[in-house]
Formats: C-alpha cells, structure tokens, sequence
C-alpha cells in the first residue's frame, strides 16, 4: 500500500467544520476532499471522528541534558504523541542549561532519532549571555527564553540593561516568564514568619500573587512595545494582564499571549484536594481568573494554549515543606482533551481549539508547513472521538515520573490516533513502529 487515505471524518481547520477524506503519501498531505479514491492507500474509517491538526506545544520541561530521573526527550514525546501532540518546544533549564549556542545544537542532537514528535529548543537568556542571543539565527530555533523572575541562577534575567539588551537586540522572538522576584520573595518571607517552613499549599496563588505577575509582565509588554520586539508572554494566570494584550488575529501582531492547559482547568479551590499536585509557577489562581482566561480565548486576546509541562517525581511533589515541594506538572499526555472540555462547556467551539493549538503557534512561530490542514504540509495529525469519555487513572500514565494531577478526572474526548510525518504513530492505547519526529524548521527573515 502507497500512503494512509483517512475517509470521512469532520476537518477541523481554519475556522470550519466540514465531512470529507484526507489523503497521506511521503509524510505528507497529498489531497482534502470529499470522496477520494485510496489508490492502494491504507483506508482509515473515521466516521463520527474529528481529524485536527497535531497540537504543537511551545512550553515543555522534558528535563533533558541532566535531569533524566524525573523525564526525558523519548519518554515525554512518546506520552505527547498519545495526547495529539506532534510538536514541542522545550525550555533551557536544563543541566546544563541551554544558553550557549553550542548548548543549543547539542540538544538538537540528543532529540534526533529518540523523540516521538517533532522538535525545537530554546536558547536562554541570562544576565551575560547577550552575545550569544545576537549571533542566533533566526531560523535557529523557536525563540530566546527569559526568565524576567521565578527561576534560579543566572538564568532569572534582572539586570535592567541586560533586559533592554535583549529587548534591542535579539533576532527573534522572545517568549518570557513572568513574575517579579522581590516581590514574591517579600510574600514568601511574609508567610514563613507565620507558617515556618510549612506553609498551607493553599496560599501558593498569595505568595505567587497577582500583583507579582503583573509587574513583570507590564515590564515585558512595556520594553517591547519601545523596541518593536516579537514578545510572547507565556502562561498568564490572571485576570489583570488580559489587559495588556489586544483581541483579535494572531497574524500581524508583535505582542502575543498563551494560557496553559491547568491554569484553564483548575483554580484556588483544588488545592484542597490536589495538594502540591497542582503547585506550579506561575500558580493556579483563582476561579474568577480562571474565568477570564477562557473568556480571552474566545476574542483572541490570548492565542495559544500550551502545556508547561514539568514533571517531578512522586516523592519529590509530596514534601511537607512548602518551600521544598517543586513547582510543576506533567501534563502532555491529557492536554488537548484537557482543551477540548471548553468545547463541551460551549466555552469554545473545536475550530476556536485547533487555532489556538495547532494555527496559532505555527504561524506565530512561523513553523514551516506545519500546523494546519493543507495539501502540501506535514501530515502532523490527530483524530479525536468527541463523544468518548476517559477517566484517567495511574496505570495509564506514561510520563517517567509515573503519576498525573488529572488522576480521578473525566475527560469528555479522547484522542484515537495520532500521526506524526505521515505515520501512525499512535492507535487506541498502542505504539506503531519508533520515534519519528523531526527538527521544526522556522521561515523568519
């Protein structure tokens, strides 16, 4: 057989929901349309399925060079690609961490031929690394991480220069965390006179408060907009910092948002029951938040929704000191269904989704022939069952650290199969042939 012909699903792309066949030859998409012959093609049947693009997540933590424990490259991409995921990004917190262009191609080269889904890495910033941010190519990767709070070492990016350095002169774009130190570290100290070292989880959203996010990140949005930089504010969590962001079309714009999956899902009242199971920077806030987020999604004042994917062992998540437990969750493998309980709430509809999923990142990233049902593109993936529901319980978990905060949670989807390339990578609970991705290639001047 020549190719995979997927007959008579619901495409979901660019805005519309419509019947028709899918044609896959040389990893690519050769033909959408209404009935197409299979000409020796292997025919899938996806009657009543939803075939979206693969969601490309531009925010993992897939803990490799140096942390190996908790995650790596090949475990975390193989958990992604059962959740609809055919892209990611990964951050530069790595050991070493990732601030060197020499660092940068040499994580490339741990991801070839072990990662599942296609790949790309970003490059550091740091408070003395600013030559290296100048000699990227803007093709080179996603873009150059900073760290404007809420990191460790010389990777928190606090020296006024340096950050007008890089607002100046880096060659592309710029993805930031934001939360302003000094002031978490005043609420920290604040609740450690009160509480010790056992803080109550429950006051993580107080400590990491808003009034942290939005200094750092009015800052990020201020310097940007004085130097014309392509400025992405990773994972927002509040309702406050919707406002420094405009509705409307990713396309065009130099100043854009993302929202992640658990900040979509869960607020303040989970911690009871969840624990440091949900303890993240920047932290799970509260419902009204919540809110506001999703609302967002639906104008376009946020574009994308990620993941920050971020595993720690068991163990490690169930320090009693507050100050101990580490801040993260592992997520990847139920996120687009995580996304798609908008589409159940109608918060969103399953078009809205796969834009802010798939459209969204590749064209704000600019990914090259990704991202979108068309005829000439990578045949990155996923068919979606709508209407079958999944409990997630741990013995189906795939992430190395072995456990998810969605353990006991329904999901009102599920992801059926996945392809990556052109190959069926993932089927109803099985793995087809090895890892398949490939490095994300970027069109950028």
């Amino acid at each position: 057989m020549s190719g995979i012909l997927i007959k008579n699903a619901r495409l979901v792309n660019e805005g519309e929901v419509r019947e028709g066949d899918l044609l896959i030859r040389d990893g690519r998409i050769a033909r959408i349309g209404g009935e197409i012959p299979a000409g020796g093609a292997r025919v899938i049947e996806a009657d009543g399925l939803s075939l979206m693009p693969g969601m490309i997540d531009d925010q993992v933590h897939f803990r490799e060079p140096g942390v190996t424990y908790k995650a790596d490259i090949a475990t975390e991409s193989r958990a992604a690609v059962a959740g609809g995921i055919t892209s990611f990004f990964d951050m530069p917190n790595t050991k070493p961490q990732t601030v060197t262009l020499e660092a940068l191609e040499d994580k490339f080269a741990l991801a070839a031929g072990r990662a599942w889904g296609n790949y790309a890495f970003y490059l550091g910033g740091t408070n003395d690394n600013i030559d290296q941010i100048r000699a990227l190519t803007p093709g080179q990767t996603c873009g150059v991480k900073v760290f404007m709070g809420a990191s460790t070492g010389n990777m928190l990016v606090d020296d006024p220069a340096t950050l007008e350095a890089i607002f100046r002169d880096c060659p592309t774009l710029i993805a930031t965390h934001c939360e302003d130190t000094p002031t978490i570290q005043a609420n920290e100290a604040r609740y450690r006179e009160q509480y010790g070292e056992r803080i109550p989880i429950e006051f993580h959203p107080l400590i990491r408060s808003e009034a942290a996010c939005w200094k750092s990140s009015s800052l990020a949005v201020e310097l940007a907009r004085r130097h014309g930089t392509r400025l992405h504010v990773l994972h927002l969590t509040t309702a406050r910092e919707l406002e420094l962001f405009e509705p409307g079309p990713v396309e065009g714009k130099r100043i854009t948002a993302e929202a992640c999956v658990h900040h979509l899902y869960f607020s303040d009242a989970d911690y009871a029951r969840r624990g440091s199971q949900i303890k993240c920077n920047p932290a799970v806030k509260t419902a009204a938040d919540r809110a506001a987020l999703r609302a967002a999604l639906a104008t376009d004042r946020i574009d994308v929704i990620a993941t920050d994917h971020a595993p720690h062992t068991w163990d490690e998540k169930q320090d009693p000191s507050y100050f101990k437990a580490p801040a993260g969750l592992p997520l990847v493998q139920h996120a687009l269904c995580m996304a798609l309980e908008l589409v159940h709430d109608g918060e969103l509809d399953i078009a809205q989704v796969a834009r802010k999923t798939a459209h969204a990142p590749a064209s704000l990233f600019g990914i090259r022939e990704r991202g979108y049902l068309r005829e000439g593109y990578w045949a990155d993936l996923v068919l979606v069952d709508m209407d079958r529901p999944q409990t997630v319980i741990r013995d189906d978990v795939l992430y190395k650290c072995g456990w998810s905060p969605m353990e006991g949670e329904t999901l009102r989807s599920s992801v059926v199969m996945t392809f990556v390339n052109g190959e069926l990578k993932y089927e109803r609970g099985e793995f087809h042939g090895g890892p398949g991705g490939q490095r994300l290639q970027f069109d950028r001047g």
